[in-house]
């Protein structure tokens, strides 16, 4: 019996190689062939990517200092013996390399509260301050200035947002040769409280750009193992979506499924401001293009128009322009149309079938090894 099992083992063990053999692809000095992964949820995964969102923040408020007299047998005389309050505890963001979006940063923090001064010279106990953790390269402004409040670009920095007030005095602070019944004690103080615009620096290393119904949702699902709705009618598509593209070398490159931009956008129509605010966290563009419409060309043009007027050589940035829905009539002569019309590789590609996916990441590796690693 255990030589059968060890046979099988040894058989997995082949079968398993000549899949990697067969999956691997050279680009350059680069293995590029993409990880084997596990097979994907069976249920719905579909989740939403918050790269910015409000929150509001208020410290803890410092306990209240008390006024009591010693009463004890034997001591006539006991005098003040009033506890001083506790201090509030304070509200603090820290930056975590395990976190990846702002999904579970709530819209109100309220931290603690100290605690209040007892009899005997007891003081309260100072609450215990509330860290928030937020993924790296966060930046925090102001709600009303727009004034950059911090900006945690690394591991471990931390912002304190908003502070505890310091607890209140007891009678027995207020001891002294000329007064030696002080019948005064002090009320905790008031917490901070503030508000904040959280935004992520850098979202993904790359996005993808295109106008609603152009497929970018399903190749992100072709790419990775996200998992965004997909359907037949336009902007299915409300929130950023992230997927990780994996390789054999143990590399992740995050691709951003952006809501699809219409024309004005960079007037605010529709959700545009928001959209485009996407793309200024992406480090690189990836276009995509639908090859069934006609003059695929103007697509690209009024892409690249759209970024501009929202924000001076947006466009560009890195970028490389994707031909979806290749498998369509007429896809194919768009094609040749599109390659003279632009200077750049046009990468064809069948998000649908997963035509040409392979080639796809293998050039997106090749961006981010030449544009974003190095930065």
């Amino acid at each position: 019996m255990l030589k059968n099992i060890c046979q099988q083992c040894h058989l997995l063990q082949s079968v398993r190689t000549v899949i990697l053999r067969h999956c691997s692809t050279e680009v350059g000095s680069h293995k590029l062939a993409t990880k084997k992964v596990k097979t994907r949820a069976a249920g719905n995964t579909n989740e939403s990517f918050a790269d910015h969102c409000k929150v509001r923040v208020r410290g803890g408020n410092g306990g209240d200092g008390s006024m009591v007299f010693l009463r004890q047998a034997f001591k006539e005389f006991g005098g003040p013996a009033g506890g001083d309050g506790g201090n509030g505890g304070h509200v603090i963001f820290r930056a975590s390399n395990k976190i990846s979006n702002l999904n579970l940063v709530r819209a109100v923090y309220q931290a603690d509260e100290g605690g209040r001064g007892e009899g005997n010279c007891c003081h309260g106990k100072s609450a215990e301050h509330l860290y928030i953790e937020v993924p790296t390269g966060t930046i925090f402004k102001e709600l009303e200035t727009q004034k950059l409040a911090a900006d945690l670009s690394s591991e471990g920095d931390m912002f304190l947002a908003a502070r505890g007030g310091a607890g209140g005095r007891g009678n027995h602070f207020f001891l002294s040769n000329e007064m030696r019944v002080p019948r005064i004690c002090e009320e905790g103080g008031r917490g901070e409280e503030e508000q904040y615009l959280v935004e992520l620096r850098v979202m993904a290393n790359a996005g993808l750009i295109g106008f609603p119904n152009a497929g970018k949702s399903t190749l992100l699902r072709a790419l990775s193992r996200a998992r965004p709705k997909v359907a037949s009618y336009a902007f299915t598509t409300r929130k950023p979506h992230i997927g990780m593209v994996q390789y054999n070398d143990y590399a992740q490159v995050s691709v951003a499924d952006i809501p699809g931009l219409v024309t004005d956008a960079h007037k605010n129509r529709g959700l545009g401001f928001s959209f485009l605010r996407h793309i200024q966290r992406c480090s690189c563009l990836l276009y995509v293009l639908d090859l069934s419409q006609e003059e695929p060309w103007q697509q690209l043009e009024d892409l690249k128009y759209e970024l501009e007027q929202f924000e001076a050589g947006l466009s560009e940035r890195p970028h490389a322009i994707i031909g979806n829905k290749i498998d369509l009539p007429k896809a194919r002569k768009n094609l040749d149309l599109l390659r003279e019309k632009v200077q750049l590789p046009v990468y064809p590609v069948s998000a649908k079938f997963l035509l040409n996916i392979e080639e796809l990441k293998c050039h997106i590796r090749k961006i981010y090894d030449e544009h974003i690693d190095k930065s």
